[in-house]
C-alpha cells in the first residue's frame, strides 16, 4: 500500500499495519526513508511556529531560524532515533523479549511518521495561537497516539 494509506490504516489498527510493514521482509532503505519523511514533515509542521519566533524576534532571522531546524529535523533526527532504538534493543535483550532491531527501528520510526498529521497540527496551533493551553493538548495528545502506535507495533513484532 502506499504510505499514505498504511498512515490512516495506523490510525484504525497500529498492529495490524505494523505486522503487514515487518511481513515485507527486512528492508533498511525504507526505515531510513520513513525517518527522513518524517524529519520532513516535523520540519515543515514547525515552520509556522519558527516563522511566529522570528516576527516576535527579529535578532533571529527566519532563514537562519529553518537553516537550523532543517538540520537537526533531517539530519540529526534520524541518527538520535536509531541510537534511542539502539537502546530500547538493548533493554528488551535485557527484559528477555525476542525483539530484532530491525523490528524496534522499524516501528519507532513509523510511529514517528504515522503520529505526524497531529504534530502538523500541532505546528498549526503554535504558529497561529502560540504557546499555551491549547497546543499543551494537542502535544499531549501527539505524545499518547505516538506512544499508542509504538507501543502496539512493539506488540505486533513480539507476536510475529
Amino acid at each position: 500500500m502506499a504510505v499514505t494509506s498504511d498512515i490512516v490504516a495506523t490510525y484504525r489498527g497500529p498492529g495490524n499495519v505494523m505486522s503487514g510493514l515487518l511481513a515485507q521482509g527486512r528492508n533498511e532503505v525504507r526505515v531510513l526513508m520513513f525517518a527522513l519523511m518524517a524529519g520532513l514533515l516535523i520540519f515543515v509542521a514547525l515552520s509556522p511556529y519558527q516563522a511566529r519566533a522570528a516576527h516576535l524576534d527579529p535578532d533571529g532571522p527566519l532563514a537562519v531560524r529553518q537553516y537550523w531546524s532543517a538540520f537537526f529535523w533531517i539530519f540529526v533526527m534520524p541518527l538520535l532515533l536509531y541510537g534511542l532504538a539502539a537502546m530500547v534493543w538493548g533493554i528488551s535483550r535485557v527484559a528477555g523479549q525476542r525483539l530484532s532491531g530491525y523490528a524496534v527501528r522499524l516501528t519507532l520510526v513509523w510511529s514517528l511518521l504515522a503520529s505526524a498529521p497531529i504534530l502538523l497540527l500541532l505546528g498549526l496551533a503554535l504558529g497561529f495561537i502560540g504557546p499555551g493551553l491549547q497546543a499543551q493538548i494537542v502535544g499531549v495528545i501527539w505524545l499518547a497516539v505516538f506512544f499508542w502506535f509504538w507501543i502496539a507495533g512493539l506488540v505486533a513484532a513480539q507476536r510475529g
